[in-house]
């Protein structure tokens, strides 16, 4: 007798950890059960995806969907929505929302808010702070619970450790890998006055390349007092790139695809729809990221999807908040970056699926293998799609990409077994489920 499955992908090209190939995938109660020849299996469903690539669930570990506080910008449903809708499988909230995630309960309340509304599986990050230290051992256990999220310069939102004993203490009092906006304070406050009225270009001159390898290396310096492992999000400048791949002992990093897409040079045409904190900067920048990136200096891939509303953006800089969506553009901007010849399809892969699971110990998520939850980013390499503000499904519906033809296209999200989109449309309601984690 055939072997039975609730759903069979057939005909698929599927991208996992042993190479690239033409496969079935058999998926019973929402696990993988079966990689191989099934064409021949019973199934519930069963899925032509014929010239389509399958790839492992795509994991954004950096997103801000500002709910509780902000939910005018967006909220946890819009932000997995557009997340589902741009291939994307599991997100990785932060913790600067208002209340801030800084306590079991703030936790509990998150993932309370996410429970029959969130699209995609989710994590949330909680904040360390300096009068939650001595909880942040238990906290970033806690079900849930992405690790500790510390903003090192500030940022949107009241969370910051700007000091190095307070940083110090965070990393003393934790086992798991934190997260650090990595940006100096003191230089930052120290500068100011260089911000020009109106002119979002004197944004990363403001906030320049040594505010951020100041504090990058002064967390290098803390991270190896404490013995303890660091990541640093969303590199910005040549400068860190540089020193990161020195310091691989205790510290994994973050690329955003606005850093490898964007630079200075855009600044005329976008101005604050492209301010963002650490900045946007000049293409040297950028060129040195996609080095650090095709040398493996840079370990995963994340949005820093942060919505804010145009309205907001349109004020005169620097009264304009530092954001933008990304959740949902993720997939397809850096796609067109795997058919530039930038990155190949694999290292794609790794950064968006094995790179997650292996820096957070995420549970039975980030490859294609039995055992697995069946969750899978599906693919179109050679469709050609022009993003418009009017296909973004953040409440905040804008991005900075509006009018960018691509190659490469998310055609179907499936988590757990569950399509949860295909072909641009819901297919399913709002069954997302907490990400499980090793420690």
């Amino acid at each position: 007798m055939p072997p039975s499955f609730d759903c069979v992908l057939i005909n698929g090209i599927v991208v996992n950890h042993d190479g690239i190939g033409v496969r079935d995938i058999g998926v019973r109660d929402g696990r993988i059960a079966a990689i191989g020849a099934l064409g021949r299996a019973a199934a519930g469903e069963r899925l032509d995806c014929r010239g389509l690539h399958i790839l492992p669930g795509v994991i954004d570990s950096q997103v801000h969907f500002r709910e509780p506080g902000l939910v005018h910008k967006e909220d946890l449903e819009t932000g997995s929505r557009a997340a589902v809708l741009g291939g994307v499988t599991a997100v990785f909230e932060m913790p600067n929302t208002d209340p801030t995630t800084t306590s079991a309960e703030a936790l509990a309340d998150k993932l309370a808010l996410a429970k029959g509304r969130m699209h995609c599986d989710f994590a949330f990050w909680v904040g360390g702070a300096h009068d939650n230290v001595a909880d942040l051992g238990e906290l970033e256990r806690l079900p849930g619970a992405a690790g500790i999220k510390v903003f090192m310069g500030s940022s949107t939102g009241r969370l910051l450790v700007a000091d190095d004993e307070g940083v110090l203490a965070i990393l003393k009092h934790i086992r798991r890998r934190a997260a650090f906006h990595s940006e100096d304070e003191a230089r930052l406050n120290e500068r100011k006055a260089l911000r020009v009225e109106s002119e979002p270009s004197s944004h990363p001159v403001w906030r320049d390349e040594i505010a951020a390898l100041r504090s990058t290396e002064r967390l290098i310096r803390l991270a190896r007092l404490a013995r303890a492992q660091v990541h640093v999000l969303h590199i910005s400048t040549r400068e860190e790139m540089e020193f990161l791949a020195s310091a691989k002992d205790v510290a994994s990093c973050e690329a955003t695809p606005h850093h490898l897409t964007l630079s200075a040079e855009d600044y005329p045409r976008l101005g604050t729809k492209m301010q963002m904190n650490p900045p946007v900067r000049g293409p040297e920048h950028r060129d040195a990221i996609w080095r650090g990136l095709q040398a493996g200096v840079v370990d995963v891939l994340g949005s820093d999807h942060a919505p804010h509303t145009l309205e907001e953006k349109a004020r005169p800089y620097p009264a304009s908040p530092s954001g933008m969506t990304g959740v949902q553009t993720l997939v397809p901007i850096m796609l067109d970056h795997v058919n530039a010849g930038r990155l190949t399809l694999e290292r794609f892969v790794d950064l968006t699926s094995a790179g997650p699971q292996r820096l957070f110990g995420v549970v039975g998520k980030g490859r294609i293998a039995a055992g697995y939850d069946a969750d899978f980013t599906i693919v179109d390499l050679k469709r050609s799609e022009t993003i418009r503000d009017s296909w973004i499904a953040s409440r905040s519906r804008w991005t900075p990409y509006d009018g960018r033809t691509v190659t490469g296209w998310p055609v179907g999200t499936i988590i757990r077994g569950r399509r949860v989109m295909w072909e641009g449309e819901l297919m399913a309601p709002s069954t997302g489920e907490a990400v499980r984690f090793w420690n």
